[in-house]
């Protein structure tokens, strides 16, 4: 073979690799506007900005179309960008977690809670306003609060068990945003006191749970 039909016979290839080496590129950039879309809500909510569609996507440089390409919905966008950022349960309940006394374990778990919700309180308000009108999306949000109860009470394993899964309710419905928002917007409660509010409550539900024979 000359070496004019040899490079004849390479030409053909220069194409397909410049297409692979576009499509990669093409692919790449939507996964960093994804990420940007992502980071500018938890920018958003670290420095307890509002966080709407048209506020994301002036955070993240993007068109308001643009991020709706991306996250067909707030409450999507919400779901992801919460991915990673609460710690383990088992983690989270780390300092408490040599003791046998589900009241320690419940009110440690509850400031963890409280507190983590403090921190991303833009983000949280955002989801339940997000998801409050629509039954189907709220049974999406976040467990975080289950995944905390369920492994704090683990000292009552052997709890009878309607009245373990009574307290689990109990403590669902006090150790919420919802209530925490309850505290400090109705009741007129700073962070610091709605919290100590709260955990008190948590507290005593489990205390008068695990008092019963």
């Amino acid at each position: 073979m000359t070496t004019s039909t040899r490079a004849a016979a390479t030409e053909p290839a220069a194409p397909s690799a410049g297409r692979a080496t576009q499509g990669a590129g093409r692919v790449n950039q939507k996964a960093r506007t994804r990420a940007a879309i992502v980071r500018a809500v938890q920018d958003l909510a670290r420095d307890g900005a509002e966080i709407t569609m048209p506020s994301v996507a002036r955070a993240a440089l993007v068109s308001e179309a643009t991020a709706y390409r991306y996250f067909p919905d707030l409450v999507s966008l919400l779901l992801e960008s919460d991915l990673g950022v609460w710690p383990d349960p088992a983690e989270a309940l780390a300092p408490v977690a040599a003791s046998d006394d589900p009241v320690e374990r419940v009110g440690y778990a509850a400031e963890v809670l409280f507190t983590g919700i403090l921190a991303r309180q833009s983000a949280v308000r955002a989801m339940i306003a997000a998801s409050i009108t629509r039954p189907d999306v709220a049974a999406h949000r976040p467990g975080h609060r289950f995944a905390l109860i369920d492994h704090a009470l683990a000292p009552l394993a052997g709890t009878e068990p309607e009245v373990l899964a009574q307290l689990k309710r109990d403590l669902a419905v006090v150790m919420s945003a919802e209530a925490l928002f309850v505290l400090t917007d109705l009741c007129g409660l700073s962070p610091q006191d709605a919290v100590a509010s709260a955990v008190r409550t948590a507290r005593s539900l489990t205390a008068a749970a695990a008092r019963r024979p």
